[in-house]
């Protein structure tokens, strides 16, 4: 039997509703860039803390109590970290299989850069991406397979991860079948396919200057890796493209990347196992020379069961907790109304066209980048705010669809503490080259491109009339 929510009040009112979001950018600021460390706890201590502070703030002790487990249990919440666990048990059989190495190697003898080979994984995750709807699946593949092979022919590590969520965020932004593209067009009332076309000139520029900008970032940041004659690999690791392209098949097929990393695990087992690349199972080996997907252990009590499984699951347990903490801050910012003070306090400037397009997407940049989701922050501003200020100016639904579904693509895919560049960093910490948030913030490439070419047409006045003769004739026929 459902209830309706419960306000959440506040000390000092409904902006303190932010203040678990504001302590824990400090101390994450403080942890990982002051101290540069990347540990478990220089992740969960700040998203505790910031719970346990704005504690103290809330009027009522029970209410801010539920308002955390309904963060946490929520389906936003627990979406994600299923499917974090399938793919990290996918990425986890393809790292250990020699794959990345496979690929470098491959690339080494073509005479493939490593700039050049950053620029292959952004267009590659971006057609993954496009094709599947899915911005994770595609940083869970790619992480899996694109990072450390770059990084393997030299590439900078921080570029290479930023490259692979560019090219997620970029389908994310264009899919039809992503929930951003669906929630961006229903909320106006439009089609999703019109809308994707009038949204395809945006992404392409924003796709252009990402790889533009790694041209330019690329020659200078080369690191010390391999040298590209010096890779060396397993030619029977190519085999792994198999359970990959099926995976990336059954992806666009069913647009669900937990199905799609099933298959994928499944095939990924077989295959390596057939090739020679991994034993099914090893019982008290010692030095062994391949990796096992079962492996007992140990003596007593310490007697352990591991293997390649259990590896891809543990390796997302700082990603977890770190993500159930913030969606715990999250929930109590939602139920607090701080949303809606933001929104409110973004709505008091839309006196013109340009106004109002510029307070559409300042509202849904600032409620994504705090949330660290896209759809929500879509739906929240789409239909109560964005609708009505597009028609009172006179603007295309299309045009707001546009603006909501592209800025909501830019900073939630960029910040640090989001889930996507915490994603990210769960597949890169226990890699060759482990990465902090504060690495890869500043090489989202895509992410900043888009802000420039939305906020460029809004000063320009583009893409307002998209499709209104279109609207004109059917509310005629009508």
């Amino acid at each position: 039997m459902g209830t309706k929510e419960k306000k959440l009040e506040f000390y000092g009112g409904e902006w303190m509703s932010f203040v678990p979001f504001l302590v824990f950018l400090v101390l994450i600021i403080t942890t990982t860039f002051k101290f540069g460390s990347i540990s478990d706890g220089a992740l969960w201590i700040p998203a505790f803390m910031a719970i346990v502070i704005g504690f103290f703030f809330s009027k009522n002790k029970q209410d801010y109590s539920n308002a955390i487990i309904d963060g946490m249990s929520s389906k936003e919440a627990i979406i994600p970290i299923v499917c974090w666990l399938f793919a990290g048990v996918f990425s986890r059989i393809l790292r250990e299989s020699g794959l990345a190495l496979g690929i470098a190697g491959v690339a080494a003898n073509m005479g493939v850069g490593s700039t050049t080979f950053i620029i292959i994984s952004f267009i590659a995750s971006a057609i993954f991406a496009s094709a599947t709807g899915t911005g994770f699946g595609t940083i869970a593949t790619g992480m899996g397979v694109l990072y450390p092979a770059a990084v393997a022919l030299g590439a900078y590590p921080p570029l290479v991860a930023g490259a692979i969520i560019s090219g997620g965020a970029f389908g994310d932004n264009l899919a039809p079948v992503s929930d951003t593209t669906i929630c961006s067009a229903t909320s106006q009332g439009v089609d999703v396919p019109g809308v994707v076309r009038s949204r395809l000139k945006y992404a392409l520029v924003a796709g252009a200057l990402t790889i533009l900008g790694i041209l330019i970032i690329g020659p200078g940041k080369v690191s010390a890796g391999a040298a590209v004659e010096a890779v060396a690999y397993n030619p029977n690791a190519l085999y792994m493209f198999i359970p990959v392209i099926l995976t990336i098949i059954v992806a666009v097929k069913t647009g669900d990347i937990i199905i799609a990393t099933i298959i994928g695990s499944i095939a990924g087992v077989v295959t390596g196992v057939a090739a020679g690349l991994f034993d099914f199972i090893q019982i008290d080996v010692i030095d062994a020379v391949k990796p096992a997907i079962f492996s007992v252990s140990g003596q007593g009590l310490d007697r352990t069961i591991g293997g390649v499984i259990q590896t891809g699951l543990s390796s997302m347990i700082q990603v977890i907790v770190l993500a159930l903490l913030l969606f715990g801050s999250i929930s109590v910012m939602r139920r607090g109304h701080g949303d809606i003070k933001l929104l409110n306090a973004l709505n008091g400037v839309t006196n013109t066209r340009i106004g109002a397009e510029l307070t559409i997407s300042g509202m849904v940049i600032s409620l994504s980048a705090l949330m660290g989701l896209n759809a929500p922050a879509i739906l929240a501003v789409g239909s109560s705010f964005a609708k009505p200020l597009g028609e009172k100016h006179g603007i295309s639904p299309y045009r707001i669809a546009n603006l909501l579904d592209a800025q909501s693509n830019t900073f939630v895919y960029s910040l640090p503490w989001t889930p996507a560049i915490i994603y990210t960093l769960g597949f890169a910490a226990d890699s060759s080259a482990p990465l902090a948030a504060v690495d890869i913030a500043p090489f989202v490439l895509y992410a900043y491109a888009m802000l420039a070419v939305m906020f460029a047409s809004i000063l320009l006045g583009i893409g307002q009339n998209d499709n209104l003769g279109k609207l004109k004739k059917v509310k005629k026929s009508a």
